[in-house]
């Protein structure tokens, strides 16, 4: 048997790498908590429970899978110029607005460079910095989870590259204002601004791109639009951005099958903005059950989830009787955020589920 340590092929900084921390899939969740996958209430990845437009799936069945998808995504561009009202040159696509966070950090970033992230906040930024080398500078959000303009400023130096904002943001729900989007972008940085969950809150940093060449605004289908299986989100930026992240990408990361799950989702925008329309009710009723349970503390949320802080060095224990339970919640590795989980929207039934285990737990 060969002896060639294959460590020494594998770049320093990636041996020992710390990775992202995804959601557990429903069969496993399942099995741990000794129940069917029908039985359980997923509530830790913030995924739409109400599904997908019912076009989808007649879209995806009629797709020629022998054939590639267009490497320079003209369709698919096209389709979301009018649906969002920005120039197709100015929008790009990838499998899920992670991927085009990955194609960022390869346009731009270096080993050695700084990105700046306001913490707590989605995990997927830091991580991608990992990957590439680069250094995270996490810059805490203040009292009410809202950036620190000034503080993030004060980290910049000249290995600083991007500042990464999440608005939404994931997972404390607060909204960015353009004022804040503002004062970002005037320091020069690349500024990119998460918006997966725009759609919850109605707030965008859209329409500031045009002014702003060093502003990126990403969003996904995966929540809106309830595609999160099939991997698509895009991005609106400088059409040199654009250009760029083109020759980089993979030529066929949209598959056929994704495109067409997007053309049949904005041709029903409608229904799904009645799902969407749902969901913010729903979680205004989780609000306020919550608000009436002694030692829960639910902060106000402009996305899909909603997060509960509890008395000190209760969460944990919460969380794990919740999983047995067969209630799936998220719990995160922020010390800021130890006495702290989310809670997904879900359907009206979910709602009721949590709010009756958390009465008898808490």
């Amino acid at each position: 048997m060969s002896s060639i340590k294959l460590k020494n092929f594998i770049r320093p900084h990636l041996r020992e790498i710390e990775t992202f921390s995804p959601a557990e899939p429903p069969e496993l969740q399942a099995s741990k908590a000794g129940i069917t996958e029908e039985e359980i209430v997923r509530l830790n990845a913030n995924e739409n429970p109400y599904g997908f437009s019912p076009k989808v799936a007649e879209a995806v069945a009629n797709v020629p899978y022998n054939i590639y998808p267009d490497p320079f995504q003209r369709k698919v561009r096209a389709a979301l110029s009018e649906f969002t009202g920005v120039p197709a040159e100015r929008i790009i696509a990838g499998a899920g607005s992670d991927e085009i966070i990955d194609l960022i950090f390869r346009l731009v970033i270096e080993p050695g460079d700084k990105i700046i992230d306001s913490e707590p906040t989605f995990g997927m930024y830091s991580f991608d910095a990992r990957v590439n080398g680069a250094e995270t500078v996490f810059v805490q959000r203040d009292e009410n989870f809202d950036v620190d303009v000034d503080a993030v400023k004060e980290t910049i130096d000249e290995r600083a590259k991007i500042i990464f904002l999440c608005s939404p943001n994931n997972p404390t729900g607060n909204v960015a204002t353009p004022e804040q989007i503002e004062g970002l972008v005037e320091t020069g940085l690349l500024v990119v601004i998460d918006e997966a969950y725009w759609e919850f809150s109605g707030s965008t940093a859209a329409s500031m791109v045009e002014d702003h060449d060093n502003l990126i605004v990403l969003r996904t289908m995966s929540k809106w639009a309830g595609i999160a299986g099939l991997r698509i989100g895009y991005g609106i930026m400088s059409p040199t951005l654009v250009n760029h992240i083109i020759d980089i990408k993979q030529p066929y990361n949209v598959t056929t099958a994704s495109e067409a799950a997007l053309m049949a989702t904005l041709a029903d925008a409608e229904y799904l903005d009645g799902n969407r329309d749902l969901i913010v009710s729903e979680r205004e009723r989780l609000i306020d059950l919550l608000n009436g349970i002694p030692g829960v503390k639910p902060w106000p949320s402009g996305g899909n989830y909603v997060l509960c802080e509890f008395q000190p060095g209760r969460a944990e224990e919460i969380f794990e009787k919740m999983a047995m339970r067969g209630i799936f919640l998220r719990k995160f590795g922020s010390k800021r955020l130890r006495d702290f989980f989310r809670i997904s929207v879900g359907t009206p039934s979910d709602t009721d589920a949590v709010v009756a285990a958390l009465q008898e737990f808490v």
